[in-house]
């Protein structure tokens, strides 16, 4: 088969795959079928692709990940129930006050999620008290799904160094680097991203006062039962995660310091989140019947994500074998420029088409981390600026309409695309691919 009619299958199969998950088609069929579709027009015996190459690439992606999967969903889910992340985010509140609602929506994200806990569990927990807070303030309420999008989906989830989110993990199995890599440039980027971010939602604030518009009752919104708990409840919210940051970023040094243990990223963190929900079920003694249903909750929700994740691996498994790939690859390896910016482009392009920041990455890093890292160590560069770039990458066209995470948090705020993705996409999209195409381009300069 022509490489350049398979490569037209691999746009084909990329255009279809954002269709029909925009439409709201579960990608665990979509993925499979898309794949079919690229080793048609690839020349790939379409049964060898299915049952090898794609599902080859979901059952690494499963192997290597379902660990952190399985118990940061638990962690996250242990936090929710327990009502440690919602004593904390009410903390939090009360500090801030109603007439900063941005802030006070914002800030509770990013910790949350800076301290390990998922980003979809974030929008479940934070949802309520933003509601509580833009109804208090007075402000639209299909403004509140952009501030609770950049509080979770952006900076503490690619940027900031030392994160346990995944997105920020996967690169050192490629790399050779730590969670802490680059701190400089995570630095530099989460204020990038940042501060332009922040202040355009504040004039999203201010431009809805001017026009006059109110908060708007939602009649599908319930608002569950708040149980009392003790004024210093919210520590159990802060302790575990101060101690997952910690464990992921101190701990490992010092054990590998001492000669007594050598743990790569992925035992890092599994030991972290298992730091991290022993920390937080010590703290809830007393809610013991909350512990057990929460276990049990965020296993079969983590089933959920990491199925979904990986079957947009396996789609990109059978993409890097068709010959259109090698045309695709050969363009990204020789862009203009330096290697950063080719990464940056590769992991735009692929988390945007699969919908996944994870999955995209690890689709472009599998195919291009190999040849990335020899051009590193030719030209002395450190692949810890690998690692950032990935990172920050992966969490820009990610957020394209047909995102999970977009989709859910709609859904739970029972917004409209057309009512609340602007925000959505100015935050978490269109700035962060700038930053990091920018960043590419300055740190592969200097």
């Amino acid at each position: 088969m022509s490489p350049l009619i398979s490569l037209f299958g691999i746009f084909l199969g990329l255009v279809l795959l954002i269709v029909l998950a925009y439409k709201g088609h579960s990608i665990i069929w979509v993925a499979p079928v898309c794949a079919v579709l690229v080793a048609a027009l690839g020349g790939l015996d379409l049964l060898d692709a299915y049952m090898g190459d794609y599902m080859k690439g979901v059952a690494d992606y499963i192997i290597s990940w379902f660990p952190a999967f399985f118990l940061g969903a638990v962690y996250g889910k242990i936090m929710d129930l327990t009502g440690s992340a919602r004593s904390l985010a009410n903390k939090l509140v009360g500090l801030i006050g109603s007439k900063f609602a941005v802030l006070a929506v914002v800030l509770p994200c990013l910790l949350m999620t800076y301290g390990g806990i998922s980003l979809f569990v974030v929008v479940f927990v934070i949802y309520p008290m933003g509601y509580a807070i833009y109804r208090e303030a007075d402000l639209p309420r299909t403004l509140l799904p952009g501030a609770i999008a950049f509080g979770a989906f952006g900076i503490t989830m690619t940027a900031i160094p030392g994160t346990p989110q995944i997105q920020n993990i996967i690169p050192t199995n490629y790399y050779g680097t730590t969670a802490a890599a680059a701190p400089i440039m995570g630095i530099v980027a989460a204020l990038a991203i940042g501060v332009p971010g922040y202040l355009y939602l504040e004039w999203r604030v201010r431009q809805a006062r001017k026009k006059g518009l109110h908060f708007v009752e939602d009649e599908k919104h319930q608002v569950g039962a708040e149980t009392e708990h003790p004024k210093w409840h919210w520590l159990c919210g802060l302790v575990p995660l101060v101690v997952v940051v910690l464990m992921l970023n101190v701990l490992p040094n010092v054990l590998r310091n001492a000669g007594l243990a050598d743990w790569n990223a992925n035992q890092s963190i599994v030991v972290a989140l298992l730091g991290g929900i022993v920390a937080v079920c010590l703290m809830n003694v007393g809610q013991a019947k909350a512990l057990l249903p929460a276990v049990d909750q965020g296993a079969n929700g983590s089933m959920t994500a990491i199925m979904n994740t990986a079957c947009a691996v396996g789609f990109g498994s059978v993409v890097k074998v068709v010959p259109g790939f090698t045309l695709l690859k050969n363009a990204m390896l020789n862009m203009p420029g330096s290697i950063l910016f080719s990464e940056a482009v590769a992991v735009n392009v692929l988390a945007g088409a699969t919908g996944s920041a994870s999955g995209g990455m690890s689709i472009a890093l599998e195919a291009l981390a190999p040849q990335y890292l020899e051009k590193a160590m030719q030209i002395g560069l450190d692949p810890a600026c690998l690692h950032r770039i990935a990172s920050l990458a992966s969490g820009g066209l990610d957020t394209l309409p047909h995102n999970g995470a977009v989709l859910t948090l709609l859904a739970v705020s029972n917004c409209k695309h057309k009512e609340s993705y602007l925000d959505i996409c100015v935050t978490s999209c269109i700035i962060p691919v700038v930053i990091s195409l920018l960043l590419s381009l300055v740190w592969g300069i200097f």
